[in-house]
């Protein structure tokens, strides 16, 4: 329950997805045992990423897999299975990255898929500095903390879609005021209506390969002077409050 009220008040208190994710790792090192490094590998463009770490020992080891190809953090991320590694000096599973894990001074690894919407889409992966670190216990504690973390991860990346998507939607809202004045300032000028007024600015948009935006920018600062100002973000607006309130 512990590692759940943690993640939901970094869920609430940090800025963005990336700030989060440095949470969640820091999180895992200090909830699974004692002394961990803590990484987490996702593939945003294709290609594998460390995207955040709770410190620079997991992105060096993280990177050998990387360049590999192969490793136990990979196989977790794309098979959707946990993966333990009681001691790189064995070498039994992969030798190459056993080996230079071992030459990090990193001596047993566990790596656990992160699941959202029911797919894998990254893992959690732990570094400890002694053989054997992870037992029955320590494994339970991890396995916890991946089920709630991959819970907030899949919140975490729904919000940042809505941001984007807000973003989006404000730089529509900023296009059609922009339009909207320039069209009444042309209705004045051309005294015409509002449907004859679009078609005028449309037409010198398509002949001048000129973005209906800037056209419109370019119209309205022509007669204020300044620049064409955006419109009050919906929350500042008074009606909107009043209207919802």
């Amino acid at each position: 329950m512990g590692d759940f009220i943690e993640l939901q008040n970094a869920l609430l208190e940090t800025k963005g997805i990336e700030d989060f994710l440095h949470e969640m790792a820091v999180i895992a090192a200090r909830q699974v045992t004692d002394g961990l490094s803590c990484g987490m590998t996702m593939e945003p463009n294709g290609r594998p990423l460390t995207v955040a770490c709770s410190d620079p020992v997991t992105s060096r080891v993280d990177q050998v897999q990387y360049r590999l190809d192969d490793g136990p953090c990979l196989h977790a991320m794309r098979d959707g299975e946990l993966v333990r590694i009681e001691d790189t000096a064995d070498q039994e599973q992969w030798p190459v990255f056993e080996s230079e894990a071992a030459a990090a001074g990193i001596r047993s690894c566990l790596a656990l898929p992160l699941m959202a919407g029911g797919e894998s889409v990254g893992a959690l992966n732990l570094y400890a500095r002694a053989a054997s670190a992870f037992g029955d216990e320590e494994t339970r504690r991890a396995e916890s903390f991946a089920e709630n973390a991959s819970g907030a991860l899949a919140l975490a990346r729904r919000l940042a879609s809505y941001t984007a998507l807000n973003e989006q939607l404000r730089a529509s809202m900023a296009s059609r005021s922009l339009i909207d004045q320039a069209m009444g300032i042309v209705m004045a000028r051309e005294q015409c209506t509002q449907a004859r007024a679009f078609e005028i600015l449309r037409t010198v948009s398509q002949n001048t390969n000129v973005k209906l935006r800037d056209l419109a920018r370019a119209t309205v600062t022509s007669v204020t002077g300044e620049p064409a100002q955006p419109p009050a973000p919906f929350e500042d607006d008074p009606s909107a409050a009043a209207t919802l309130g």
